[in-house]
């Protein structure tokens, strides 16, 4: 009897650690808050009805590799997580938008939950005739990010800024943020709605 209990015991054991090895990324990692990103207005309730986002906006996580690879069109603000779409409906072109200026310096902040080794930080906005209304896509985006922040595999503080210069552009606008992690096959999206 001791035996078959002792190995019912061991077997749960390894189907829990083997459970926690393959269930993907762990909960929280880090979100933009400089310009305020969606998650961000949905986790401090500024924006309401934003399922369980709201709870948890550390955690837009999806595959890295933007913009060869990543999250598909139409899911890049979800970082093409199910459980965060309410991130990718541009609410009739509604979502709050940061005021920023064209052609001026701006400080980038992520505030990290969970540290992770560090590629880069990159930075996209849409191009001239974006249309807010509809879901995000490849196509609305400058081919190439306007800012790259090298990080070398480093791990970053609780708070990361850094300075850029904002893209000359005028009108509402959507800058893309992705933190790329250098030892996982995984990045952090933050969309962050701006007028400039």
């Amino acid at each position: 009897m001791r035996r078959k209990i002792t190995a019912l015991l061991l077997g749960l054991g390894v189907a829990g650690v083997s459970l926690l090895a393959t269930s993907g990324s762990a909960q929280g990692h880090g979100y933009a808050d400089s310009p305020v990103s969606r998650q961000q207005l949905c986790g401090n309730g500024t924006v309401r009805n934003c399922g369980q986002i709201q709870w948890e906006p550390q955690s837009v996580e999806g595959p890295k590799g933007f913009p060869a690879g990543g999250p598909r069109d139409g899911l890049i603000c979800s970082g093409g997580n199910q459980r965060f779409a309410e991130l990718d409906d541009p609410r009739g072109g509604a979502w709050p938008a940061s005021a920023v200026r064209a052609g001026q310096s701006h400080t980038f902040r992520w505030r990290i939950t969970v540290r992770h080794a560090t590629t880069d930080f990159r930075y996209y906005v849409t191009k001239d005739g974006y249309d807010p209304r509809k879901p995000l896509a490849r196509g609305d985006l400058e081919p190439q990010p306007f800012l790259t922040v090298p990080f070398g595999g480093r791990l970053p503080d609780s708070t990361v800024s850094h300075a850029g210069v904002l893209p000359q552009k005028s009108g509402k606008h959507l800058i893309l943020g992705v933190w790329t992690i250098s030892n996982t096959g995984n990045a952090f999206y933050a969309c962050s709605d701006v007028t400039f």
